[in-house]
């Protein structure tokens, strides 16, 4: 388990080596004497808390207090000094400080302090990325949201399709299961533009980023003091969806706690802030996505069965894109002209070997992958069309020589020295080729890897296993 790292700033070697042996156990520990050598570590590491001296020699804890502060990513920084005055902390904590400290110190005081400031960190930093994404799916919900947005012909997208419409325009909670990359955040977005609601807020909560505690903290909200960190009210998802959609996704990640506290405002239409006994009213519309087999997670203990089945009211099951590759094409030509318009290139197509190489590949990575493969090829094409070659890497295997054909857009059976069709392909010995290439690549690790391939790491970990790798 990595520690958070803490810099201790201070010119008297004694009290820099007294703090660094204080809190190393709970801290990696960096020292410096004075600016110069702080800023250095600061460009170089990857630093969460700052305890700085006031005076350091000929250097000013204020100066650098304003230099770390228009870094990108500041540390939460604490001063302290032998010096304190209330004009002095007054004006550490106007210019950043997030508190203020007088020495001798109180070692005991300091670690609670960082460990309360660690706190605040996390918390500033999980909210400030769900406000950012829950700007940019409002962004979302504000363009057109027609049914023609949920891409295929298939049978399965058909019925994904007559589903929606049906079900979009009631109360009626809805449970959106399907592997990763297969449209879950489409579909709710659809749910709720099409609902009877769509001028109230979309509010998305993506549960598996979030610890227990501050999952509960972001659903339900707290009161001011409720725990150590928390001093302000903050109003919950739930609160701030009233009156339109609160999109929980990845629902199979929560605890045991927070499903029954879920269950109950699924039941009662009411919350209850963390810190504090009053139910508050809520007129909020669920929708919750999972990639995880619910029901069999009830049937292992894992899953509360009475939420489960409020949950699951009405289900929608996004098919994966290997079932439907029918559509393959379909989604392949309107993500040309999207990447195409946002890149500023001409709209181009895919060369005929290009194409029957997406057909034959069985996207594990579903949609979401498929994106990514044809902006890619977007990106990289300087030809009239988009090539074999233009195309990313997890598409080919290293030991499949890519005929001439399929590179100048020639059918593959028009060259007798050519493979046969990119169909004939041995996937199986791609796919673990293409697998074997990332891992190399990335020097084994499996997170990169799955990165590299365009794959969630728990795809990539089963077909480890289904390859005996």
């Amino acid at each position: 388990m990595m520690l958070p790292t803490l810099l201790i700033v201070d010119d008297e070697r004694s009290t820099r080596d007294g703090l660094r042996a204080a809190m190393e156990e709970e801290f990696d520990v960096y020292t410096a004497a004075g600016t110069t050598e702080a800023l250095e570590i600061l460009k170089s590491e990857k630093i969460e808390l700052m305890l700085t001296d006031l005076r350091l020699g000929g250097d000013s804890g204020m100066d650098l207090l304003d230099a770390v502060l228009k870094m990108p990513e500041p540390p939460v920084a604490i001063m302290m000094t032998a010096y304190g005055s209330v004009d002095t902390a007054v004006e550490a904590m106007r210019r950043g400080a997030w508190h203020f400290v007088t020495k001798p110190l109180n070692l005991d005081e300091v670690e609670m302090l960082l460990k309360r400031a660690l706190r605040n960190r996390t918390l500033e930093t999980v909210n400030k990325k769900l406000e950012s994404e829950n700007q940019e799916l409002e962004r979302q919900v504000k363009k057109p949201h027609k049914l023609d947005r949920l891409i295929g012909k298939s049978p399965e997208m058909e019925r994904v399709s007559e589903l929606i419409q049906q079900v979009a325009p009631t109360r009626a909670t809805v449970l959106i299961e399907g592997e990763s990359g297969t449209g879950k955040e489409v579909v709710a977005g659809l749910l709720h533009h099409l609902s009877g609601r769509p001028a109230g807020k979309m509010v998305t909560v993506h549960c598996a980023a979030l610890s227990a505690q501050l999952l509960e903290s972001e659903l339900f909200g707290h009161e001011k003091g409720a725990f150590t960190g928390a001093a302000q009210r903050r109003i919950g998802r739930f609160e701030q969806a009233d009156g339109g959609t609160l999109f929980l996704d990845e629902i199979g990640e929560i605890d045991a706690a927070t499903q029954v506290k879920l269950l109950r405002a699924l039941s009662e239409r009411t919350i209850e802030r963390v810190g504090s006994n009053a139910s508050v009213k809520v007129d909020v519309r669920v929708i919750a996505a999972t990639n995880k087999d619910l029901k069999a997670m009830v049937s292992e203990g894992e899953f509360r069965e009475d939420l489960y089945f409020r949950l699951n009211v009405v289900k929608v099951e996004m098919p994966p894109l290997r079932t439907r590759i029918e559509d393959v094409v379909l989604l392949s030509n309107a993500f040309l002209k999207e990447f195409a318009e946002e890149n500023g290139r001409p709209v181009k197509p895919l060369s005929d070997g290009a194409m029957d190489l997406m057909l034959a590949y069985k996207w594990p990575g579903n949609v979401r992958e498929l994106r990514t493969a044809i902006e890619h090829g977007v990106v990289m094409s300087n030809d009239d069309v988009i090539g074999v070659r233009h195309l990313p890497r997890f598409l080919t295997a290293p030991s499949v020589e890519v005929p001439e054909s399929a590179e100048t857009g020639e059918s593959p059976g028009s060259n007798k020295n050519s493979l046969e069709g990119v169909g004939e392909f041995n996937l199986h010995a791609l796919e673990t080729n293409a697998i074997r290439a990332a891992l190399a690549k990335v020097g084994g690790n499996r997170t990169q890897a799955a990165d590299l391939l365009g794959v969630s790491r728990r795809t990539l970990q089963r077909k480890l296993k289904d390859m005996g790798l």
